[in-house]
């Protein structure tokens, strides 16, 4: 049974039969139309942004399946905040700032494809991602955020 693998970057919900999805699979003689709809329906929360689709296609039933990966944090938190892009000079020029909550909210998202072993791990990972974008945790530089959580400071917040 042989298995064949594609992977490509759509926009979340709004795939279409044309490139790059159409001349990626039309190869392979599968119903180009299901697979668009279900990669619309899976990726439908991210609409807007980026995301990684892998589409694992059984080449003898042409039988597939469809596993959608999540956005770069980066994109997650520029979605969260409304942002058209990060800081030029991220130690100096701060242009927004992320709430306990929200990065908790992203780390949920990433939960799949992060490091962290729980969610309170995983909102101070997307806290260093907040570093080098230039963006601000509670009114704090993100690295003084991160110490708070090892503190306990928002055990209440970030109750699994």
């Amino acid at each position: 049974m042989a298995k064949d693998t594609v992977e490509i970057l759509i926009e979340g919900g709004s795939a279409t039969p044309g490139p790059p999805l159409g001349p990626a699979i039309g190869p392979f003689g599968i119903n180009m139309m299901q697979v668009v709809e279900q990669i619309n329906e899976k990726s439908a929360d991210f609409k807007g942004m980026k995301v990684p689709v892998k589409i694992i296609i059984d080449s003898n039933t042409k039988n597939f399946e469809i596993k959608i990966g999540t956005p770069p944090t980066t994109a997650l938190i520029m979605d969260e905040l409304k942002l058209e892009k990060a800081s030029q000079d991220p130690g100096l020029d701060k242009i927004a700032d992320l709430s306990v909550e929200q990065a908790l909210k992203i780390a949920r998202m990433k939960f799949d494809s992060i490091l962290a072993n729980d969610y309170k791990h995983g909102a101070k990972e997307v806290m260093g991602t907040c570093v080098s974008m230039g963006i601000t945790v509670d009114g704090k530089d993100p690295r003084e955020a991160q110490k708070d959580v090892d503190a306990g400071e928002y055990d209440s917040i970030l109750v699994e």
